[in-house]
């Protein structure tokens, strides 16, 4: 026989139900414009009908159903976007830190321009041929020594910004450090809590959505995999689990573990290459050599800028390598301008007030000389000497065959070195002119394809993300139409409570009342 209260029981269950549902609707729209919050939805599940199967079983018809109950509180997340997102995020920042690194260079080599390194050797090449017009006035000498003073000054502008701004990125390489060790320690404290709701059966959803969200932030800085382990107990088939975040390289081999289910490892970035540059990376107790740890992201692309050792014990990347070409071209250009200085006559040799050894045009702060021995930090040392700073009359013009105050034969020849080929460090054979526009147009093309990657990996990340909120954000069109929805099958249950109250108030206080 069915028990007289089961239609009762049955609103009881619908109005809990949908209590629970309208409950959901409002945690969503309360968290509408949360950063990182996944919807959430209750799924609803049918209760067990009556009656069991059984040899007792009362004679009915059917089973009949006994109403509906919360089965679980699901987030509304697709997996397989969030592995998109990552991927495109991780690309992200690699080329954005590397556009942004690209930039800056931009900005400190300002050319074309007209205080750009280009415009100061050209003017200072055409004061070198308007004293070649008419080498015995003091007046145009001045100009050469001035314009030489413009070039040494902006070789040591160029030298000093460039090491500024890698100087900043060191800085930031520990920032990024420090960022990646705080994301991997806080997902670690999330995955313990986790792993304290779960085995009870409980969906920790809120816990979730943050722990995507550090895992986000994780990926634009280094190339990670993630994957999870169960959190025992009796935990639901739809519990997450513990969240693994292993550290890949480029090709995806593993790197090591970043985060497991017992810990996280910490990540270290070691200064220990030829003049202080990146040579190794730490993982917990294993160490990489940079060249091998190649997992993109916003940390390679800064190191990649400020420079690390490579297999030939040799700095490379962005900023070393632009440095050491402008080393390069300062110490050519001074060596071969004082060689053939040296190769003429002075004003002061021609009037017999000096030795025959005429002066160096240019010299080293640090070591006098220009010599290929010292040419390492070259632009930021070069000066015009204290000779030609001390005495106009220092300034080579003359042949020494035959020295007279107007011969222009030595300062002619000094005017046309900025045409001549010279075989540079790097066997290169060029002009300084042609030399150093290959420079500054490689500069170019390399920030041109940084700006464009970064751009291109923006949009495709957009896409996905307008995607995956297509799935998971919250509407609140569609929370408003649920929660009318549940409204009225909350207000449906409690109008069967009434009217089941109806039915038993008749049964109870009516019925065998006919023969009093």
């Amino acid at each position: 026989m069915r028990s007289t209260f089961m239609g009762l029981e049955t609103a009881r269950r619908g109005m809990f139900t949908q209590q629970s549902a309208l409950n959901t609707t409002g945690h969503n729209i309360a968290n509408a414009s949360t950063p990182g919050y996944t919807r959430q939805r209750v799924n609803f599940a049918q209760t067990e009908p009556y009656p069991n199967v059984g040899l007792n079983k009362p004679q009915l018809p059917g089973q009949m159903g006994t109403g509906v109950e919360a089965g679980s509180v699901q987030r509304v997340r697709e997996s397989f976007l969030d592995v998109q997102y990552r991927a495109e995020n991780n690309k992200l920042g690699y080329w954005e830190a590397r556009a942004e690194s690209y930039t800056k260079m931009e900005e400190i080599m300002n050319e074309p321009s007209d205080s750009g390194l280009s415009t100061t050797m050209d003017q200072f090449w055409q004061s070198l041929q308007d004293l070649a017009v008419n080498p015995s006035n003091p007046g145009a000498r001045s100009v050469v020594r001035q314009r030489a003073v413009a070039v040494t000054e902006t070789f040591n502008y160029l030298a000093s910004s460039l090491n500024s701004i890698r100087a900043d990125l060191k800085n930031e390489i520990t920032v990024t450090e420090k960022e990646i060790n705080s994301l991997s320690e806080q997902i670690n404290n999330i995955n313990s809590q986790i792993a304290s709701v779960e085995p009870h059966g409980l969906l920790p959803n809120d816990l979730y959505d943050e722990r995507d969200r550090l895992i986000d932030q994780l990926s634009s800085l280094v190339n990670i995999k993630v994957d999870y382990s169960s959190s025992g107990g009796n935990a639901s088939t739809l519990a997450e689990g513990k969240v693994n975040i292993t550290l890949l390289n480029a090709n995806g081999a593993n790197l090591g573990q970043l985060v497991n289910g017992t810990g996280f490892n910490k990540l270290t970035v070691n200064f220990n290459g030829t003049d202080e540059s990146v040579k190794t990376v730490q993982l917990g107790s294993t160490q990489v050599d940079f060249q091998a740890f190649s997992s993109t992201g916003k940390l390679k692309a800064i190191v990649e800028s400020y420079g690390y050792q490579n297999s030939s014990v040799e700095v490379t990347g962005v900023y070393p390598d632009m440095l050491a070409e402008l080393d390069n071209m300062a110490y050519m250009f001074a060596y071969q301008f004082n060689l053939q200085h040296e190769a003429g006559a002075t004003p002061n040799q021609i009037n017999g007030s000096t030795t025959d050894v005429t002066p160096a045009f240019f010299s080293d702060t640090e070591n006098g000389a220009v010599d290929l021995a010292n040419k390492k930090d070259m632009a930021s040392r070069l000066q015009v000497s204290d000779e030609i700073m001390a005495s106009l009359d220092n300034i080579a013009t003359a042949s020494k065959d035959n020295p007279t105050m107007g011969d222009s034969t030595n300062i002619s020849a000094l005017a046309e070195i900025i045409n001549k080929p010279f075989k540079y460090g790097n066997n290169t054979e060029s002009s300084f002119r042609n030399y150093y526009e290959v420079l500054v147009g490689g500069m170019a093309v390399d920030s041109q394809e940084a700006a464009r990657l970064s751009t291109n990996s923006g949009t495709l990340r957009q896409a996905v993300e307008e995607r995956r909120m297509s799935v998971s954000s919250v509407s609140l069109d569609e929370e408003m139409t649920n929660m009318i929805q549940f409204q009225h099958a909350y207000n449906a249950s409690a109008r069967m409570i009434s009217l089941q109250d109806e039915l038993l108030d008749k049964i109870i206080n009516g019925m065998g009342t006919g023969g009093r």
